[in-house]
């Protein structure tokens, strides 16, 4: 069969094995997604277990959980799970020039994307090399990597996403999903270019053994099936370079937006390309184009719903505060919080696009909300009315603080600095509530880390660990609260909610606060007289 032939279409591709790499990819993916639910599941029995077993037991008793009944889960945790890829540091960033290039990934992670990526690049290589036609070897090769592309766009979107179903599924954090978000999209540009130098090479031997010349630009001229590609392929290799850590927090904003363009193209002409040449897994691209849109959709929604009324919208305080900003949203609709959420925040007037930021949520209150006058609340229409009591109205408020830096802090801050109480209410939205996915009350005992602005993270398990103690719902005996500032200022951010945590019940048997002043002005303001805050 003439070389030319396998240049184009489905000729040479081998579309059983195809399949079979496919539902590999798949029964990997689903196999570990299962591992973590059993997982999850028998840490949650025992978590009940030692929750109902520690209600009522006092910590002598409750020192039965503190010794390991095998060697083999504390040497997994420590030697795979929990561990750093390389030394004692976690989340460390590797460094090029003085240029952040990115944060390794744990040994576990490294571990899961090592498998992954080598599954694929296994899938690549497994074709058929004993061919009599060069041309032959180059279409199968041309049409794997262009297949396993298609596949990898589904998890690649579905990672994507901060309402992916799996969060709360597995009990994974959105950050974890984000480094295969990543990993796995260098993978889909590389298989990408596979293809591509795949089409190129068959048709240069192609055009050789024919005896043609610039066959290759007159194969482009006026095909749309192959410029558009072009158009995917473009974008994914400027998302690969605009992502690069070093350019992504050099102007954050602008990366995002950009990056989220060049995405829609990506899909967009790999949609197209597979259309036009009648594919077999462009409906991949299309329910990954759908996915796209449905999680933007399920955002926005929960927006509009959380921060609108018909009559109102969210009202946003800000308090300045020495290198930082005390915010406060008075929400629209009641919300359900869990300790350890975080937000993200919207300023629309801050900032040239719909940008957010996160935040954890340092402090929240419900509390009722008074009615209004006769004026303006609607009267009683029928005898009935007249003796039904009135329903309950709360309103819910969320604090955060946002340490100044550069961009939006740092303008929020002069702003609210330029206001001559300090204080101002400008136009602004949340998105959330996110995390929250551990719960602390089956521990007898716990310490909590802190460093400088990380303290918003921490006093909201506080608070809760407090109350759940008063009410007997929780098994804590002691909290141990660590936070190291550089300065003392650090405190005014938070003095407000210690004071009310200071004046919780039982507050002096139960918490313990140990704080580190690194950079203290003068040596008599790191000395405490209580012993209960050092």
């Amino acid at each position: 069969m003439a070389p030319s032939n396998f240049t184009h279409g489905l000729m040479g591709v081998n579309l059983q094995m195809d399949n079979v790499t496919t539902y590999s990819l798949w029964l990997s993916i689903i196999t570990v997604c299962l591992a973590v639910v059993v997982s999850r599941l028998v840490q949650g029995a025992v978590s009940k277990i030692r929750h109902l077993f520690n209600l009522r037991s006092d910590p002598v008793q409750q020192s039965y959980w503190a010794r390991n009944g095998t060697v083999i889960w504390p040497w997994l945790k420590k030697n795979l799970i929990y561990a750093p890829l390389i030394r004692k540091r976690h989340n460390r960033n590797i460094t090029l020039a003085r240029l952040d290039m990115g944060i390794i990934p744990s040994r576990f992670h490294t571990t899961l994307l090592t498998l992954y990526i080598l599954s694929n690049v296994a899938y690549c290589c497994f074709i058929n090399y004993k061919s009599c036609n060069k041309a032959a070897i180059f279409a199968e090769l041309r049409g794997r990597t262009g297949h396993l592309a298609f596949v990898n766009m589904m998890p690649l979107m579905i990672f994507a996403g901060r309402n992916n179903a799996l969060i709360p599924l597995l009990r994974v954090s959105f950050d974890t999903f984000n480094i295969f978000h990543r990993w796995i999209s260098r993978l889909v540009v590389l298989e990408s270019l596979a293809h591509t130098f795949a089409w190129m090479a068959g048709k240069n031997y192609a055009d050789k053994m024919m005896g043609e010349q610039d066959g290759m630009a007159r194969a482009l001229r006026g095909n749309s099936f192959l410029i558009w590609g072009l158009v995917s392929l473009a974008a994914m290799v400027i998302i690969f370079v605009q992502a690069s850590s070093a350019i992504r927090h050099m102007a954050y904003e602008t990366f995002l937006h950009l990056h989220q363009i060049l995405a829609f193209f990506a899909f967009l002409g790999a949609a197209i390309h597979g259309h036009k040449g009648d594919l077999p897994l462009t409906n991949y691209v299309y329910v990954t184009i759908g996915l796209w849109f449905l999680e933007r959709f399920i955002r926005w929604s929960k927006i509009i719903y959380r921060n609108f009324s018909l009559t109102s919208s969210t009202r946003v305080t800000v308090e300045a505060l020495p290198e930082a900003c005390r915010v406060t949203y008075e929400l629209q609709r009641p919300w359900e919080l869990r300790p350890g959420c975080h937000v993200y925040a919207h300023f629309p007037t801050l900032t040239w696009s719909l940008s957010s930021h996160p935040f954890s949520i340092a402090w929240y209150d419900t509390r009722p909300t008074p009615y209004k006058t006769l004026e303006d609340e609607k009267l009683p229409s029928t005898t009935q009315d007249l003796g039904l009591p009135l329903p309950s109205r709360t309103t819910t408020s969320i604090t955060l603080i946002m340490s100044k830096k550069a961009g939006m802090t740092a303008k929020l801050h002069a702003k609210a600095l330029a206001s001559p109480s300090g204080i101002i209410n400008i136009p602004g939205y949340v998105e959330g509530p996110y995390g929250g996915l551990e719960s602390l009350h089956s521990y007898g005992t716990v310490l909590l880390f802190a460093g400088g602005v990380g303290i918003t993270h921490q006093l909201s398990h506080v608070r809760d660990l407090l109350q759940t103690y008063n009410d007997s719902t929780s098994a804590i005996r002691k909290i141990v609260l660590i936070w190291s500032v550089r300065t003392q200022d650090a405190f005014d951010w938070v003095h407000p909610w210690m004071t009310e945590i200071f004046q919780m019940p039982h507050r002096r048997q139960v918490l313990k606060v140990l704080l580190f002043v690194t950079k203290p002005r003068h040596a008599g303001d790191v000395v405490s007289r209580s012993t209960q805050v050092q």
